[in-house]
C-alpha cells in the first residue's frame, strides 16, 4: 500500500480506514487551546504583505453538542478508568473550553492506543497550556506503567519581555508505549567539549583521540578471572585470551611496570554521548532558515527525524492525524518509513502534498479506490501539480496510473507512491463537497489553479475576490492574479462583467472564473471581450479566463499564464532533499 494523506476529520479517518494494531509509531502536535489562529503563511512580493497569511484553523475548542456527544462515547466505551478519569476531571473543570479539548483530545487518543501494535508507541507533543492534563488523559489511555519520558525541547530562546515569570522557551513531549516491549533505538548526541577535554586528553602516533579505562572486575569472586597479567594480579573483566589479543592489537596501557593496566577506548569508536529527556541541542527554525514554510508551529525535520529514527525502523509505518504543514510525513519518508498523515482542512493537504513533491521529486500523487472518509462513494485523488507556464495550453495526452491496495488488511507497496484521500479527484466528488460545505471548496477550488483564499480565506464580504496569485512577468516585477469561484449551478455573463470589473478595482493583470458548472456561450463571448494581458516578454495573455472544475480536475484545462517560476511568488517553496542515492535506496 502507498502512503497516505487524509482530509478529514481524524475520529473519523483513524476508526474508518486505519486497522487495529497496524501502526509502529503516531506523533501528534495537537492545538495546545491557546485561543489564537494559527496561521499559513505566504510568500507574497512586496507590498502585498496585508493578504500574506491564511488561517488554516482555530485550535479554540468550546464546549456545545459536539464535546457533549464525544463525552458520552467515552463514557460507553470499554476502558472504564479513563471513563472515570474524564468524568471527575469535568466535575473539576466545569463544562468550559478547556474540557471540551481534553474531551476531543481522550477520544482520538483511544483510537491512537487500538491502532498502535504492542511494540509501538507514542509521541505527544504540548505546551504548557494544558500538558499537565494532557498527562492525566495519557495516563488513563496508555496506563500510567507505560508513561516512558517527559522530554523537554527547548523550542526558542528566553523573551525578555516577562516581568513576572520566568520566561517560558521549552515546549513538553510525553512518550508513552503500547505495551512492555517496545521498539526504541538508543540516540546518541554530539560529545561535550568539556567533556572531551577532561576524559579524551591523549592522542596515539596516528593522531587518534583516546581516554583509559578501567578493566578490572568489581566483582572480587571470580576465579576464572583472576590471573596475573604484565606483573599484577586483579580480577580483570576479561579471560587471559582476550586481554592478550588486546595488548597485541595496542589497546593496553601501563604507565609504568607494577602499576594496573588500562583501556585505550577511542573516541572516534565511541558513538556518543546517550542522550538524556532535556532536547536542547535542536535549533528552533528561524524565519531565515531553508526549512521554513512560514508555519509559527512547524517543528524542524531534526526533531522528528530524532523522534521516528528512536521509535520506529525503516518499513514501518508513521502516523500523524495532526499534520499541520507536515513536518513527521516528511521526515518519515526521508528515513524510509511508510507514513499517514491526517489533517482537517483541505488547504493543509494541499500544502503538504506540494511540499512532499518539491522535497521528494520522485513521489506521485495517485487515485485512491477507496471512498472519502467523508462522503459514501467516490474515487478520490490528488489535485494536480502545477505545470509550466505557456500562452498557449498543450493537449492533455493523459496519464496512467495503477489502483494501490485499501489499508485495511492489505501490504504496502513501494515508497514513490502516495494517495492523497478525501479530497475531489472527479466532478461528483467536487458536486458533494460543495453541497455539504461551500466554504471548504472554496478554498479547494483555489488550489487548484495555485491561488492563496483571499484575506485569510475567513468568512464574509470578500468583494468578489475568492482568491489571489502573483506572477512574476519580469526580474523583480510581479503582477496580481484575482480568482473568483462559483458552485452554483446557475451561471451567466454577468459574472463575468463582475470579474472584469473586480480585476480593475484590484489593478490586477488577469482575472480566473473557476466553475462547477459549465459556462454559457454567452459568458465565453464575454470573457473573450475583454481583451488581452500584454507582458513585458512572453505575449498576450486573456484578461479574463474561465476554466471549469472538471477541466482543472482532468487536466485537460489550465491558466493560461506566464510566471517564470510558476507559484514562487505565491508559495514558500520546501527544500528537495539531495541525497540521491539514499532516494534510490528506498526502491530497492
Amino acid at each position: 500500500m502507498t502512503n497516505k494523506l487524509y482530509y478529514g476529520d481524524n475520529l473519523q479517518v483513524l476508526r474508518e480506514h486505519i486497522a487495529d494494531e497496524s501502526v509502529d509509531l503516531i506523533y501528534l502536535d495537537p492545538p495546545f487551546n491557546s485561543k489564537r489562529d494559527y496561521n499559513l503563511l505566504f510568500k507574497t512580493p512586496k507590498g502585498h504583505e496585508s493578504d500574506a497569511s491564511i488561517t488554516a484553523f482555530e485550535d479554540t475548542w468550546h464546549w456545545g453538542g459536539q464535546a457533549q456527544d464525544e463525552f458520552r462515547e467515552i463514557e460507553k466505551q470499554a476502558n472504564t478508568d479513563v471513563a472515570e478519569m474524564m468524568r471527575a476531571l469535568r466535575g473539576f473543570l466545569g463544562e468550559n473550553d478547556m474540557m471540551a479539548y481534553l474531551v476531543m483530545m481522550c477520544n482520538r487518543l483511544l483510537d491512537m492506543h487500538r491502532v498502535l501494535k504492542p511494540t509501538g508507541s507514542l509521541y505527544l507533543h504540548c505546551d504548557p497550556t494544558a500538558s499537565h492534563y494532557l498527562k492525566i488523559v495519557l495516563d488513563g489511555v496508555f496506563g500510567k506503567e507505560n508513561y516512558r519520558n517527559e522530554i523537554s525541547w527547548k523550542r526558542s530562546q528566553p523573551k525578555s519581555h516577562t516581568t513576572v515569570n520566568f520566561p517560558n522557551c521549552r515546549d513538553v513531549i510525553f512518550r508513552y508505549s503500547k505495551g512492555n516491549k517496545v521498539i526504541f533505538n538508543k540516540v546518541f548526541g554530539k560529545h561535550d567539549e568539556e567533556y572531551l577535554e577532561n576524559f579524551y586528553r591523549y592522542t596515539d602516533e596516528n593522531g587518534r583521540r583516546y581516554r583509559l579505562g578501567d578493566i578490572t572486575n568489581p566483582n572480587k569472586n571470580r576465579p576464572n578471572l583472576t590471573y596475573e597479567f604484565l606483573g599484577v594480579t586483579r580480577v580483570w573483566r576479561w579471560t587471559k585470551e582476550r586481554m592478550q589479543k588486546a595488548y597485541d592489537d595496542g589497546l593496553i596501557y601501563q604507565s609504568k611496570p607494577g602499576a594496573v593496566p588500562q583501556e585505550k577506548r577511542f573516541l572516534d569508536e565511541m558513538e556518543g554521548q546517550p542522550l538524556s529527556d532535556d532536547w536542547g541541542d535542536v535549533e528552533h527554525l528561524h524565519g531565515s532558515n531553508v526549512e521554513t514554510l512560514g508555519y509559527p508551529t512547524q517543528k524542524p525535520l531534526a526533531l522528528l527525524e530524532r523522534i521516528i529514527s528512536a521509535s520506529s525502523n525503516e518499513g514501518d509505518v508513521v502516523l500523524d492525524p495532526f499534520c499541520g504543514c507536515g513536518t513527521a510525513v516528511h521526515a518519515a519518508q526521508k528515513l524510509k518509513r511508510r507514513w499517514i498523515g491526517i489533517d482537517i482542512t483541505h488547504l493543509a493537504v494541499s500544502l503538504i502534498e506540494k511540499r512532499l513533491k518539491q522535497a521528494f521529486p520522485y513521489l506521485n500523487a495517485t487515485p485512491s479506490p477507496q471512498p472519502s472518509p467523508t462522503r459514501g462513494e467516490g474515487a478520490i485523488v490528488a489535485s494536480p501539480p502545477p505545470v509550466k507556464p505557456s500562452a498557449k495550453a498543450p493537449e492533455n495526452k493523459g496519464e496512467g496510473t495503477s489502483a494501490p491496495s485499501p489499508l485495511r488488511g492489505e501490504g504496502w507497496g513501494e515508497g514513490e507512491h502516495f494517495e492523497v484521500i478525501g479530497v475531489p479527484g472527479d466532478i461528483d466528488a467536487a458536486r458533494d463537497l460543495f453541497s455539504r460545505d461551500t466554504h471548504q471548496f472554496q478554498l479547494w477550488a483555489c488550489t487548484l489553479v495555485g491561488a492563496q483564499p483571499y484575506k485569510g480565506g475567513k468568512k464574509g464580504a470578500d468583494r468578489g475576490v475568492d482568491g489571489m496569485a502573483f506572477i512574476e512577468v519580469d526580474k523583480g516585477k510581479t503582477e496580481k492574479i484575482i480568482v473568483s469561484v462559483k458552485g452554483g449551478e446557475h451561471v451567466g455573463s454577468s459574472f463575468i462583467r463582475d470579474l472584469k470589473g473586480v480585476v480593475e478595482r484590484e489593478k490586477a493583470a488577469i482575472g480566473l472564473f473557476v466553475t462547477l458548472t459549465p459556462p454559457t456561450k454567452e459568458m465565453k463571448k464575454e470573457a473573450a471581450a475583454s481583451g488581452h494581458y500584454e507582458s513585458p516578454h512572453h505575449g498576450a495573455f486573456p484578461k479574463i479566463q474561465i476554466l471549469t472544475i472538471e477541466g482543472l480536475l482532468d487536466r485537460s484545462e489550465r491558466a493560461q499564464l506566464v510566471d517564470m517560476a510558476y507559484g514562487g511568488q505565491t508559495f514558500k517553496k520546501a527544500k528537495e532533499e539531495k541525497d540521491k542515492k539514499d532516494q534510490k535506496g528506498l526502491f530497492e
